[in-house]
C-alpha cells in the first residue's frame, strides 16, 4: 500500500505537503533561537548548550539534537525527492512549453523549482559553515554561535549568500504553504483567502526574523 500511495501523484504531493510543514515548523523555531542573539552571547551561547541536553537525563546528552536533525534530514530527502519527481511528471507530460505564460502565475509559483535548488544548496553551505565550521570564514569555536556568527557576516560573500537565501525561502514558504493546505484538504472557496494572508505574513515574519540577523551585525547592533 505503501508503495502504491507513493507511486502516486497524489501520494507525492502529500509527502511533499507533510516534510514542507515538518521544515517549516523547525524554520520558526530556528528563527526564534537565532533572534536570541540580540541578548547578548551569554544567552544564544546557553541557547545552543541546552539544545544539547533536552531530554536529560531520559536523553542521553545531543540524543534528542540528533534525532531532530534525523527527522530534517528525512524531510529534505522526501521533499526534494518528491518534487524532482513530480518535476519529471510534469515535463513527460508536457513536453512542450506553452506558447504564453499561464495567466494569474505568481513570482513565487514561478520560481519555486529553482528556490528549492537554490535552498539545498544553501542548506550544504550553511551547515559547513555555522554548524561543522569547515568553510567557516574566522576560528571556529564549538558552541560559541555568538562569535561564529559575527565572523560569517562580517564577510560581504557571508551576506549576501544568506540574504539571497532568505529572500528565496520566503517566495518559497509564501507558496508552498497555500499549495500544501490544498494537498491536505484544508483550503476551500471560503478559505483560501485566509489560507494566503497567512502563507504571505509568515513568509514575511521568516524573511525579517532571519535577515535582521546579519543586517544586525553589518550596523553594529551585533558586535
Amino acid at each position: 500500500m505503501a508503495r502504491t500511495v507513493w507511486d502516486s501523484t497524489v501520494g507525492k504531493k502529500t509527502v511533499m505537503a507533510v516534510s514542507g510543514l515538518v521544515m517549516l515548523l523547525y524554520l520558526v523555531a530556528h528563527m526564534i533561537g537565532n533572534l536570541k542573539i540580540f541578548f547578548g552571547p551569554e544567552e544564544i551561547n546557553h541557547y545552543a548548550h541546552w539544545l544539547r541536553t533536552v531530554g536529560e537525563p531520559f536523553m542521553h546528552y545531543e540524543w534528542t539534537l540528533w534525532l531532530i536533525r534525523v527527522v530534517l534530514v528525512a524531510a529534505v530527502v522526501a521533499h526534494a525527492t518528491s518534487a524532482y519527481q513530480l518535476s519529471r511528471r510534469d515535463i513527460k507530460a508536457r513536453p512542450t512549453k506553452y506558447a504564453n505564460k499561464k495567466a494569474g502565475k505568481s513570482f513565487a509559483t514561478r520560481t519555486m523549482r529553482w528556490g528549492g535548488v537554490i535552498l539545498g544548496l544553501f542548506i550544504v553551505w550553511h551547515i559547513l559553515d555555522l554548524t561543522t565550521g569547515t568553510v567557516h570564514p574566522g576560528g571556529y569555536e564549538h558552541l560559541r554561535p555568538y562569535q561564529n556568527i559575527i565572523d560569517t557576516f562580517s564577510t560581504w560573500y557571508g551576506n549576501v549568500v544568506y540574504i539571497a537565501a532568505v529572500i528565496a525561502l520566503g517566495f518559497h514558504v509564501r507558496h508552498g504553504l497555500w499549495s500544501a493546505a490544498q494537498t491536505l484538504g484544508v483550503g476551500s472557496r471560503t478559505r483560501d483567502r485566509a489560507l494566503k494572508t497567512i502563507a504571505n505574513v509568515l513568509a514575511l515574519l521568516l524573511t525579517v526574523g532571519f535577515v535582521a540577523v546579519p543586517v544586525g551585525v553589518m550596523t553594529g547592533v551585533v558586535s
